[in-house]
Order: C-alpha cells, then structure tokens, then sequence
C-alpha cells in the first residue's frame, strides 16, 4: 500500500515538473491499461456465456447411487467451446423455499467436474451429500449447483 503511494505522489511530481515528457508516456500508461482491462473483462463475459449453456442436473438417486453417493449429477454441455474444468458448491432447498439447507462450512467442499467435456457432450455421476442442518432428509430436499467456476477452451 505504502509503496502504490509512493509512486502516485511520484508520477504526480514528475506531472508537474515535467509535463512534456511525462505526459505521453502516462497517456501510453493509461491506454495500455484500459486495453488489459478490457481483454479481462472480454475473457470473464466469455466464460460466463459459456457457464451459462451448461444444464447441470442433481437428483437424489440412493436407487442408482452407491449409498455413500447418493446425488446423481448429469452434466451437458450446450456450449460451442469444450469444458476444460468446473467446480461447484451443492445447495440445498425445500421446494418452494429459498434458505439454503446445506451448512456453508469453512471446509464446505467444492465439487469438480469433468477435465475435458467437448460441446454437446454429457457426463454423469454420483456425489457425496454435503453436510445438511439437523431436521432435515435429504429426500425431501431439492438440490442444485451454485457458485459455478470454469474455463473452456479457445
């Protein structure tokens, strides 16, 4: 922190000391950064888009799960571009309702997907339940993926 100080307070003097000379180069600063900046926005809304053609389901399945994974995940991806990795968080709902069932937990694991799933492709599996509040079964609940995070391929 003290040394982003350091070299605002420094640029601003050579600013005022110097202007011919410091000005086009911190016009050539500013121009560079907004490009970096607007790649980097580009690539998080690309990904998001990507993110966004995905239909991940989970169904609680003990019938076609073993016992101790008894969410079934089905995965497909819509997208144009293939998953390279995903990982998620598992909620927990009562149909109808919004408090989220699950424990949030320091150590709340997050789920990963597939390493490599190419467009139209489907993945399936089955997952350990997360932590749920005493009271409640599991059977009774709705669940779903939240807090998506992937990349794609180019």
């Amino acid at each position: 922190m003290l040394f982003g100080a350091i070299l605002v307070l420094s640029w601003l003097i050579l600013l005022i000391r110097y202007p011919s000379k410091a000005l086009p180069i911190s016009l050539a600063a500013l121009i560079g950064l907004g490009l970096v900046t607007s790649w980097v926005l580009w690539e998080e809304s690309r990904e998001n888009r990507h993110l966004a053609h995905l239909e991940l389901r989970l169904d609680y399945a003990p019938d076609s799960c073993p016992g101790d994974r008894p969410l079934a995940l089905n995965l497909k991806n819509d997208s144009e571009a293939a998953l390279r990795e995903l990982q998620w968080q598992i909620a927990a709902y009562r149909p109808g309702d919004r408090i989220n069932l699950a424990e949030r937990l320091y150590e709340t694991p997050r789920y990963s997907g597939p390493g490599d799933l190419q467009p139209g492709a489907e993945w399936q599996t089955c997952l350990p339940l997360p932590t749920l509040r005493s009271g409640y079964r599991a059977s009774t609940l709705k669940f779903r993926a939240e807090r998506l995070q992937g990349s794609f391929s180019r």
